[in-house]
């Protein structure tokens, strides 16, 4: 057990919380919110939300990063990592195929946007588990927050929800001539997921929209097993669903569809595992591809989670990067960084947060802190390209 766990343990048991957790000190939970208020009943529960460090304990973290930063992945090593980076992945989902990780039934829970917004819309999400989902998302601490100087002028559209599903496809997809036909071709709401690995976003996504009409989803990866096991899983259909091999970081690559069609983007720990120094040209491309008020959705791992003081020395590339003992990488953000590339890249900031949990194994009595950082960012209807 780490010194992050043990702390975090002993705290709960001697009753040592932090005051802005205790009874009638924290905000009033959003609905379905699991807010720790009382010590004794850590191992009640699989994950407690908004748990902020003490000092203490972001010192100790801070110590740990360091320690494991230490001795760094040789130059020649690292340049293999970065060159079979697609061959990595693919070894992965050969060897796990689409038992590693876990549907995401919670994406519509934090990103109401995957939805079209309409009248039909919202009587069938009224009818449906999902309004109380949807009512979960007012806890998010960073909505209608603006980028700085560093972004573009004041947009428009700046209620929190996008009104993308208002404008008229027509209009805004310029030069999409009447006769091109290319998968999606006739939907008028579109989404992307980038890095879609066996599907685990995917299926939860199809399964919503396929009662919505003119809904089209697009998924990528660059591991070919991967999206041939998206497209081997009963319930994909091509009459909703267009699923293909693409390097996001190859800039010269063509998407199967033109610029500037998308409502939605889906960016879910994927910008974590590619080089630090190509980032911000992802990010760049990946904005092109959204239509004038469309959405660019973003949730990865955040620095000092859990996973990365896990990491033993001699297995990092660089500062906040590491590389895995499969081959596969990974890189821990900070919200001012997530803040400067996406802003960098022309797009405005609604959402862009820490996402603070203490996950508990109660089998084994362990809980650790988890971080991640989850942004909303939005395109504007006039928009300026940026190199």
């Amino acid at each position: 057990m780490n010194v992050i766990w043990r702390n975090c343990i002993c705290r709960l048991r001697q009753g040592k919380v932090p005051h802005r957790y205790q009874s009638g000190v924290h905000p009033v939970a959003p609905l379905g919110s699991r807010i720790l208020t009382d010590p004794a009943k850590v191992f009640e529960h699989n994950m407690w939300d908004h748990m902020q460090w003490s000092k203490e304990e972001e010192a100790a973290a801070r110590k740990k990063v360091e320690e494991n930063s230490t001795t760094r992945v040789a130059p020649e090593e690292q340049v293999k990592f970065e060159n079979d980076a697609n061959k990595y992945w693919d070894t992965f989902y050969q060897t796990h195929k689409n038992k590693f990780f876990k549907d995401r039934n919670w994406l519509l829970r934090e990103f109401p946007e995957i939805l079209p917004v309409d009248q039909n819309t919202k009587e069938k999400m009224e009818e449906s588990s999902w309004d109380q989902v949807r009512s979960n998302f007012s806890r998010m601490q960073g909505t209608e927050t603006h980028c700085r100087k560093s972004c573009v002028s004041s947009d428009p559209l700046s209620k929190g929800r996008s009104n993308f599903s208002n404008l008229n496809s027509e209009e805004h997809n310029t030069g999409l001539g009447k006769t091109e036909h290319f998968p999606g071709s006739n939907a008028t709401f579109r989404i992307l997921e980038v890095g879609c690995g066996a599907g685990n976003s995917v299926f939860p996504i199809l399964n919503t929209l396929q009662n919505i009409p003119g809904s089209f989803l697009y998924c990528c990866d660059f591991a070919p097993e991967a999206v041939e096991l998206v497209k081997s899983h009963a319930s994909y259909s091509e009459a909703h669903c267009s699923a293909f091999v693409h390097d996001v970081c190859d800039d010269g690559l063509a998407y199967p569809f033109p610029d500037g069609i998308l409502d939605v983007i889906l960016l879910v720990f994927v910008l974590s595992s590619i080089h630090p120094d190509r980032m911000q040209a992802v990010v760049h491309r990946l904005s092109r591809l959204l239509k004038p008020g469309g959405m660019l959705l973003f949730r990865d791992h955040g620095r000092y989670d859990n996973a990365q003081l896990r990491f033993k020395k001699g297995r990092c590339l660089s500062e906040n990067f590491y590389v895995r003992g499969d081959g596969t990488r990974a890189y821990f953000f900070t919200k001012g960084e997530i803040h400067h590339m996406f802003c960098e890249a022309g797009l405005h900031e609604k959402q862009n947060l820490v996402d603070h949990r203490l996950q508990v194994n109660r089998k084994k009595q362990v809980a650790m802190h988890r971080v991640w950082v989850q942004g909303k960012f939005q395109k504007p209807l006039h928009w300026t390209q940026r190199s």
